[in-house]
């Protein structure tokens, strides 16, 4: 029994990459706080979490709307008296398509929640860490927020922003030991890999074709880095976006 178990925070939390990080930081004894917009499956994640013996409770939270990240952070402090770990993985792939028909519309949305949903998580997470000199937060980029794709221009841009957000809060936490970094997942087999590649088998085959490691990544492989960033073990590691796309971009 973990004597001193993690708080663990943890948005887009009801399906793919968010829903295995649960299950794994459970696994490790941690008490964790499950966030998403839809009640009855939040709920209902929150019920499996605490039938393997974990302490959980489920907040709905729009992480494009201030007022509710703040009530998140407030409530899992308030609940739990600590935060440890915030994994930020709230996110949407937005609409495809060439920069010529770029819209606003998919512009704000994509952005509002990609981009303005990390920075309100950590403007809120950040002060209870640095309260208590210790902390870990882990965001959730892109093998998009390092490189380009066509047809992707507003999700790489948005991806690439994460990546800026990650190493300013890094710099900034650091001093009061805090950690930031972040994770960036290449083809993953989730239903944000199949919408990205439009549900169309060819594209997808293509895509995953082009791993080195001639394989998608799998949501429990993304969570297990998750976990570890999070751990003692990586107490000397801030400012870093961890890539995870079996080689692809070191072609």
């Amino acid at each position: 029994m973990n004597k001193n178990p993690q708080v663990v925070l943890i948005t887009g939390a009801l399906t793919g990459i968010g829903r295995a990080t649960a299950f794994a930081f459970a696994a490790t004894g941690a008490k964790l706080v499950v966030s998403g917009r839809r009640d009855a499956e939040g709920e209902a994640l929150a019920a499996e979490l605490k039938a393997t013996g974990s302490e959980a409770i489920f907040v709905r939270a729009d992480v494009r709307i201030e007022a509710e990240v703040r009530e998140l952070v407030a409530t899992a402090v308030a609940v739990f008296g600590r935060l440890d770990v915030a994994v930020n993985n709230a996110g949407t792939e937005g609409g495809g398509g060439p920069i010529t028909e770029a819209s606003e519309e998919v512009y704000n949305a994509t952005f509002d929640t990609n981009v303005k949903g990390v920075l309100l998580a950590m403007k809120y997470q950040l002060p209870p860490m640095l309260a208590q000199g210790t902390g870990s937060i882990i965001n959730l980029s892109s093998l998009a927020g390092h490189v380009g794709f066509p047809g992707a221009a507003i999700y790489a841009a948005s991806k690439h922003a994460v990546e800026g957000l990650t190493r300013c809060a890094a710099l900034e936490a650091a001093p009061m030991g805090v950690r930031v970094n972040a994770v960036a997942p290449g083809p993953i087999q989730t239903d944000m890999l199949d919408r990205f590649t439009g549900r169309n088998a060819e594209m997808k085959a293509g895509f995953i074709a082009s791993v080195p490691a001639r394989r998608s990544g799998t949501v429990d492989e993304v969570a297990s880095t998750i976990v570890y960033l999070a751990s003692p073990g990586a107490a000397f590691i801030t400012g870093q976006i961890v890539t995870m796309d079996g080689g692809l971009s070191a072609q």
